[in-house]
């Protein structure tokens, strides 16, 4: 028996309203409505355009004409209400492959084209200094719609670990200027590893129902509870006139930096020092790995074509692995392929002490990673989960993000990394510390690989003047903000 045209109607006209609605909402079955959404992140139109002009003239005076006409209105003015809970997003539209310009056209409709910014047209810097400047200028004339836009503000990063660590950096320089509070940080997983974003709950990768999820992802990042993040500065102290160092974008050049006294240097110091200062939120290593790492980012730098996305960069990888001797180091002769004991000494401070212990670094390691959170090259721990006696065997402790310790281990060639990434053993266990203290010194090595969250270099050496790479705990931790 066929049935009616009005069924088939009714039918269809129910399956698509069911369809609308599942869409609607998130997986936790919270129905996420896209008008609600957009109340609760837009500010008022006059303060965007305020911080707008504040930040593209550079001048947090700039946007005041804009307060202006709302108080001109006087007591009879209708009040201008905070947004319950107002978002500045900074996004990489280059990561994401294709869909990174589509998510920033989402994004803004959103919520609002001036709260979406390009990080690579408005410098997070730029935003901190003029945007929020701006609306801290508002709040003291008596505005008590910017004063409550300013401190309820949360900050999403749509990007990789580098544009996150980024715009982690810029915040923290609020908290040095007394500007608090500072805005806590969402993630929306754009890069390759994204081991930020998977160590909060924010995910490994961007979703494929991305367009649905975006909606999940901004509700969470304005509801969701907020923790702490370590932070580390790495400086770098090298005899002036060496070769000259190509330095990445996490690594600048400082004023020359005076060694804690309290380790004494064996040997004779350079009369002249080359300083450069970074920070890193995850991992410092050196050797093999980052010898590998810097390889793969010459290439891509180079041939960007060839390095389109995750499967064609793992290949990459590989190969650079096996031709640089990652996988084969006893068959190969060349001291640049041998144990990072040649060149390196290593001095710790454990928690809660003041006193420097030597650490012996094992012959048979070629890699030492210093690292802050539990997810290492795209989601591996290689610490591992250790058992309390066995943590207690070795004093250590738990590792945590925010502890304020960094775990020191070593790979010994690629097979040995090859089963810690796959999580059947524990990489090498060497200390805990709460500051580090490498010395480099050359030897039959003229050069080095070292790379700070997924940013690597190549680090030039002196015959007989030492490098040191000092690594301390930055005071102020960030706020970050949990996805799950």
């Amino acid at each position: 028996m066929e049935e009616s045209s009005e069924t088939v109607v009714s039918k269809v006209g129910v399956r698509s309203s069911v369809i609308e609605s599942l869409k609607g909402f998130s997986f936790s079955g919270v129905r996420i409505r896209k008008d609600e959404l957009r109340n609760k992140l837009t500010m008022p139109e006059y303060l965007r355009l305020a911080m707008k002009d504040a930040i593209f003239e550079e001048d947090i005076d700039a946007g005041k004409r804009h307060y202006d006409v709302i108080a001109a209105g006087g007591h009879d003015a209708p009040p201008v209400a905070a947004p319950e809970a107002p978002v500045v997003v900074f996004i990489n539209s280059k990561s994401g492959g294709r869909l990174g310009p589509e998510l920033k056209d989402l994004l803004q409709d959103l919520m609002s084209e001036e709260q979406v910014f390009e990080v690579l047209k408005v410098k997070p810097h730029k935003f901190i200094q003029f945007g929020l400047g701006c609306l801290e200028m508002l709040a003291s004339l008596g505005d008590s719609c910017a004063k409550e836009t300013r401190e309820r503000l949360r900050v999403v990063v749509a990007g990789g670990d580098g544009t996150v660590g980024w715009v982690l950096g810029c915040l923290g320089e609020l908290h040095k200027a007394g500007r608090d509070p500072v805005p806590p940080t969402a993630i929306v997983p754009l890069g390759t590893g994204n081991d930020l974003s998977r160590s909060f709950g924010w995910g490994g990768s961007f979703p494929y129902n991305w367009k649905t999820a975006i909606k999940k992802t901004l509700d969470k990042a304005i509801h969701g509870p907020t923790c702490r993040l370590d932070s580390w500065n790495l400086v770098i102290s090298m005899p002036a006139g060496a070769a000259d160092l190509v330095a990445p974008h996490s690594l600048k050049r400082s004023e020359e930096v005076v060694l804690d006294q309290d380790l004494k240097i064996e040997g004779a110091l350079p009369e002249k020092v080359t300083s450069y200062q970074g920070v890193f939120y995850n991992y410092f290593s050196i050797g093999m790995d980052a010898q590998v790492a810097y390889g793969f980012h010459t290439l891509r730098n180079k041939k960007p074509y060839l390095a389109q996305g995750p499967i064609s960069n793992k290949i990459i990888y590989s190969s650079y692995s096996c031709k640089q001797g990652w996988f084969f180091t006893p068959c190969i002769a060349d001291p640049g392929l041998r144990g990072l004991n040649n060149i390196l000494k290593l001095h710790v401070k454990r928690l809660n002490s003041t006193t420097w212990e030597p650490i012996t670094i094992p012959s048979s390691v070629r890699s030492i990673v210093a690292l802050n959170l539990h997810s290492y090259a795209s989601g591996r721990n290689p610490w591992g989960k250790l058992k309390p006696e066995y943590l207690q065997k070795k004093g250590f402790v738990e590792a945590k993000a925010d502890d304020g310790v960094l775990e020191v281990f070593g790979f010994k060639h690629g097979w040995h990394a090859s089963f810690v990434m796959a999580e059947l053993i524990s990489a090498k266990h060497i200390a805990q510390a709460s500051e580090i203290r490498f010395e480099l010194r050359g030897g039959a090595w003229k050069e080095g690989f070292m790379q700070m969250d997924g940013e690597p270099w190549k680090q030039p050496m002196n015959n007989e003047l030492s490098t040191f790479v000092d690594i301390k705990r930055v005071p102020f931790q960030s706020v970050m903000i949990k996805g799950e």
